[in-house]
């Protein structure tokens, strides 16, 4: 990769990651991509460099979210023993909460968003988490696998309210 291609790269994760934190903290439909750029610490229209919409710097930062969910959990399934499969995974996500909170707030709005492409997105980044978590259970062995990725499915939800609402006292079992 040539520095000039390296320096794009680097400048649309940047855009990505500012435009996760505005999103998250001010709300998709009122967050402007001239607050992205501000934060960004580059002009507006270099945005739309690497961006043709703001909606598709939202699908961006929802594949960036969607994939660090699912690649850590594809990394827990190749790892982990069965009997602590769904304590491995349980702690993965409880780490991306901890560390990447900005991107499941972000997962959260989106859930609201009409947009096609926005709920397919959406859709395709559930429906990709619940594949491994019920593959996984299946191969482990677990009793009632399809149940049990529903109610884990259903706990990572209310950790997520829990974040979002700061009431730590939702996750405590």
């Amino acid at each position: 990769m040539s520095k000039s291609e390296t320096t794009s790269v680097n400048r649309r994760t940047e855009i990505i990651s500012a435009a996760i934190e505005v999103f998250a903290e001010i709300g998709y439909y009122r967050a402007t991509t001239a607050q992205v750029a501000k934060r960004a610490e580059i002009s507006q229209p270099y945005i739309f460099r690497f961006f043709s919409t703001k909606e598709a710097l939202l699908l961006a930062a929802l594949e960036v979210s969607w994939m660090r969910v699912i690649d850590s959990f594809r990394k827990v399934v190749g790892s982990a023993s069965p009997e602590h499969l769904e304590t491995d995974l349980i702690q993965a996500y409880d780490e991306i909460l901890n560390a990447y909170r900005n991107e499941i707030l972000l997962q959260m709005q989106a859930q609201t968003i009409q947009e096609d492409s926005i709920r397919e997105a959406m859709r395709n980044g559930f429906g990709e988490v619940r594949r491994i978590v019920l593959e996984a259970f299946r191969a482990a062995g677990i009793p009632n696998p399809e149940e049990r990725t529903m109610l884990f499915l259903a706990r990572g939800m209310l950790c997520n309210i829990s974040t979002a609402l700061n009431m730590p006292e939702l996750k405590e079992f």
